[in-house]
């Protein structure tokens, strides 16, 4: 009997599901969000993806040339488009095109193809990026903008692309309209300058019931297409369904030990970027954990490490760095947590 002599990496997903269906389903999953998103934050985020997508394309497409690969039939599957997506999703919504360059061609480049391209990264690609970007160019990733409904002045689809370019403003705006921190930056900085809860919600009007405001709606409607992505089958509930229990738990634990310090369970699930994380980011299928076991504990631990990121680490929010360190443990997990086979018997000495 002859065997193929070709390789097949992950992910790896049944004939009707090929990756380019995927991809397509993952992207339709995210226009909610994004849709929501742009209601929220501006049309900046539109530009945003619009850039990132063509960087995306355009390296991806580069380095598979040089390497002599198919170029169009790779480009088709989609992944080097969701790559781009996903790290537009991270930015704030008005980026100067070359901060995002910079982030997606490293994330195309050295993140995925450096290692062979899609199925032998080892650590997600987007997130591979945002990292770097975090990193190196400070003061670009913490420029985000308050929502239209708090904001004064907002840009219009035009003055968006010219700002992203240029840097220019247009002349009834200044930059400190374009400015403001997250809630969960809010909360960080202010707790570390003895504040409590009671008086930086009483301080901020960006609060809302649930998180912050335009936040929480964007993460409900991250929900309702990750919930979809999981009625399709197209990803696994153990990741996000341990993700999600985990940060619960810790964050109930320690809001019920000082409430006026800890931020609350309902908050962290709707703050920051913790649905697209848990649904988008944390379920790629090349990145995390393959077992069934594995799966719940490489979720579990990227909840605990957001939490942790969150509470006491040295940035706002921590999704990116949660995944990335669990994608570093994801090959460890797999190999101690392989389902017992069926009808293997142990062998005594």
């Amino acid at each position: 009997m002859e065997f193929s002599q070709q390789q097949h990496y992950s992910p790896q997903t049944p004939a009707q599901a090929s990756v380019s269906r995927v991809m397509l389903n993952v992207i339709l999953a995210l226009i909610p969000g994004i849709a929501v998103y742009i209601h929220y934050f501006g049309w900046g985020v539109l530009v945003n993806i619009v850039l990132a997508s063509l960087f995306a394309l355009l390296a991806e497409g580069l380095i598979l040339a040089i390497r002599r690969r198919p170029v169009v039939t790779t480009l088709m599957d989609g992944s080097a488009l969701l790559t781009g997506i996903l790290l537009a999703l991270a930015l704030p919504s008005y980026t100067a095109w070359w901060v995002t360059a910079v982030g997606i061609i490293f994330a195309i480049i050295i993140a995925k193809q450096l290692y062979g391209g899609l199925g032998l990264n080892p650590f997600n690609p987007a997130m591979t990026g945002y990292v770097v970007l975090l990193i190196s160019f400070p003061l670009e990733m913490t420029r985000w903008n308050p929502p239209l409904e708090l904001a004064e002045q907002s840009m219009n689809l035009l003055e968006a692309f010219r700002y992203s370019f240029t840097g220019s403003l247009p002349q009834r705006m200044d930059i400190d309209m374009i400015s403001l921190a997250t809630p969960l930056d809010l909360v960080r900085g202010r707790l570390d300058m003895g504040f409590n809860l009671s008086q930086i919600r009483s301080e901020y009007s960006i609060f809302s019931n649930l998180s912050g405001k335009g936040t929480e709606l964007i993460n409900i409607a991250f929900l309702a297409g990750g919930l979809w992505l999981l009625y399709r089958r197209l990803i696994d509930w153990r990741i996000p369904a341990a993700l999600l229990s985990s940060m619960l738990l810790i964050s109930a634990v320690f809001w019920l030990i000082n409430p006026e310090f800890y931020l609350s369970p309902v908050f962290h699930l709707f703050a920051g970027a913790t649905m697209l994380g848990a649904f988008f980011i944390a379920t790629d299928p090349v990145t995390a954990s393959t077992t069934p076991v594995g799966r719940l504990i490489f979720g579990a631990g990227c909840g605990l490490l957001i939490y942790i990121i969150r509470s006491w680490g040295g940035y706002p929010d921590g999704v990116a760095f949660a995944v990335l360190l669990m994608n570093l443990s994801a090959p460890l997990i797999d190999h101690f947590s392989q389902p017992r086979i069926t009808g293997y018997r142990e062998r005594k000495s």
